[in-house]
């Protein structure tokens, strides 16, 4: 890595599989298609892990994690250390927070910001991206997922009247941006829900000017003041256009978020492409054990190709 002249750290252009960089995290600042800068960390697979199933090295996971979270929280990381086990991770901040630029749009542009994530990626030599998202990261993995396609790209076949509504994204260029397979975690079905005490909470930090100085402040996370115009691509939506992308939904029993409803929402809509799995646990990565974590890993590991 380098220091440019604004102060950024400058995208390393060592190969994840030399030796000299493979055992050695790669920390830079990606660029998204509007513009905005993202804190992003290249892991490499682990050096412990089990001999009888060695980390898959064509296979990086890229995390989106969920509000309010960064790639430095010790939940997130914890995630990124099982993960390493079955190949690379890339995780990184989503807009408008930790020591990523802008501000965040709970949902809307981020998928800019796993578009860029997905892309760096691959640079790094890996062919196989699996997307995992956790909560808001979960919608837009999901609608990352449908707008990204290796079938002609954001505007590729089965994208007829999304333009209208995506547009204004900036997403050309990305051509390489998609997942060959998604995991969402704990994800919204629709937009605007507020039929739980935290999504209460969650409304009133987005809508409300002190709502949002507590989220700066508190939770290092600064929301953008403006509403949707337009809105975006619901995550319900989005499921019916990732086919044939390999699909994983995952969602606690006990999620205190979003009950059952909206995974079964998801997966109705996914139909046969999609795979269900109703969990014992509360909401995304704080509620998400290593064991769970695991069969993710194993999933991705033989999903997609």
């Amino acid at each position: 890595m380098s220091i440019d002249p604004a102060g950024r750290v400058a995208r390393s252009t060592g190969s994840p599989h030399s030796e000299t960089r493979r055992h050695a995290p790669i920390r830079t600042f990606l660029h998204t298609d509007d513009g905005v800068t993202i804190d992003s960390v290249y892991d490499p697979p682990s050096l412990v892990y089990d001999a009888s199933r060695p980390p898959a090295r064509d296979l990086v996971f890229v995390i989106a994690h969920g509000f309010t979270g960064d790639v430095d929280r010790p939940h997130v990381r914890r995630v990124v250390n099982v993960f390493t086990r079955y190949g690379a991770v890339v995780t990184f901040s989503f807009r408008g927070h930790g020591a990523s630029g802008g501000r965040s749009t709970v949902g809307d542009r981020e998928v800019l910001d796993l578009a860029a994530a997905v892309a760096w990626a691959r640079e790094l030599g890996h062919t196989r991206v699996a997307t995992v998202g956790f909560s808001m990261g979960g919608s837009v993995a999901l609608r990352h997922a449908a707008l990204y396609r290796p079938d002609g790209g954001p505007d590729g076949p089965g994208r007829e009247g999304r333009t209208g509504r995506e547009g204004r994204t900036g997403r050309e260029g990305r051509m390489d941006a998609y997942p060959d397979a998604v995991v969402s975690v704990s994800a919204p079905a629709r937009w605007y829900y507020r039929g739980t005490a935290p999504m209460r909470r969650l409304h009133w930090l987005v809508t409300r000017p002190e709502g949002r100085l507590v989220s700066r402040y508190g939770f290092r996370t600064r929301i953008h003041h403006r509403d949707w115009d337009p809105v975006p691509l619901s995550p319900v939506e989005a499921v019916r256009e990732i086919a044939p992308t390999p699909l994983l939904i995952v969602h606690g029993d006990r999620d205190g978020y979003f009950p059952l409803d909206h995974p079964r929402m998801l997966a109705e809509a996914a139909g046969d492409h999609g795979e269900l799995w109703i969990e014992p646990m509360g909401h995304a990565e704080h509620a998400a054990d290593d064991e769970l974590l695991g069969r993710i890993g194993d999933w991705a590991v033989t999903a997609g190709g």
